[in-house]
């Protein structure tokens, strides 16, 4: 017998969005998602798209709990951010209701971080942590959440104490296929046999000296210029080096020999080899298994 949906939970990102019918012990009754993110669609299309990807699964008015760039300025509407230090056990308490989904939707909050010097935000992330701290009950420390825009977090006591923003994998898409070292990687595939070698090389080097990021880049083009390097070790060298410039950046955020990394198992597996060399150890969390445990909490505290 299939369970019955009692609520959904939707994770709109700016690419791409998800959604899975929860029952009422926790299972998950469907799951679906789109390429229609918030990027790609305007205001006026959010209840079409929520109902595209809830189907016939839920009937009209089922509670739908949202996080991510749905709640964003240019999103279905604007979800106020929560400042820092932010209460994620109080997390729901900042949603907001759009109108005309034919669901009962809430979009959750994002954090914001306001001090002079250090400001920052975040939309999606939170709800991620909300499901850590579900996931791993009583947790503190710093969590860090590798991508496009990598994410380093403090939580203590169930708060948001700071965070800080890497845009480390933005930068290897832009400096890979639009700055001078594109021609490194024109031929040759980037994944060839020495990736690995690179990465270690450009990782070592980013985690001794962050502070010569600019000039360590650079090496990318020389190296492919002078020592024949080719595609695929650049394109190891500039991530691995891109990530080591980030945890060697952030190095006294690092004040436990665990430190959970929400992402895929390819940046589990990339930012954990970097923590090793530096005496710390990476704990993979699935963000989607994050993700959908932060949801779960969040519902929960309404």
């Amino acid at each position: 017998m299939t369970s019955k949906t009692e609520w959904v939970a939707v994770d709109w990102g700016t690419s791409n969005v998800r959604a899975w019918g929860i029952a009422a012990d926790g299972s998950h009754t469907f799951s679906s998602q789109s390429e229609r993110g918030m990027g790609k669609i305007g205001r006026a299309d959010y209840p079409a798209v929520l109902a595209e990807l809830i189907g016939d699964n839920a009937p009209a008015g089922t509670d739908t709990v949202i996080c991510g760039m749905a709640g964003a300025r240019q999103g279905w509407l604007e979800a106020p951010y929560l400042d820092t230090p932010a209460d994620l056990t109080r997390l729901a308490g900042g949603a907001v209701r759009p109108e005309g989904s034919g669901f009962a939707a809430r979009i959750l909050p994002g954090v914001c971080q306001r001090t002079v010097g250090h400001e920052d935000v975040m939309r999606g992330e939170e709800t991620q942590l909300l499901g850590l701290l579900a996931l791993r009950p009583g947790f503190e420390g710093t969590a860090i959440l590798p991508g496009t825009h990598s994410k380093w977090v403090e939580i203590r006591d169930g708060r948001i104490v700071r965070f800080s923003t890497a845009m480390t994998g933005e930068l290897y898409e832009i400096l890979s296929q639009h700055s001078v070292l594109r021609h490194s990687f024109a031929s040759g595939a980037i994944d060839g046999p020495e990736i690995e070698d690179g990465i270690a090389e450009g990782m070592r080097a980013g985690l001794d000296s962050p502070a010569l990021a600019t000039s360590l880049v650079f090496r990318t083009r020389a190296a492919a210029l002078l020592a024949g390097k080719g595609a695929d070790w650049c394109s190891g060298y500039l991530s691995g080096l891109l990530v080591g410039v980030e945890i060697g950046g952030h190095r006294d955020w690092l004040d436990g020999p665990g430190v959970p990394l929400i992402g895929s198992a390819r940046f589990g597996r990339l930012y954990g080899a970097a923590l090793k060399l530096i005496g710390f150890s990476g704990e993979p969390v699935d963000a989607s298994d994050a993700t959908i445990a932060g949801l779960i909490a969040a519902r929960a505290q309404t």
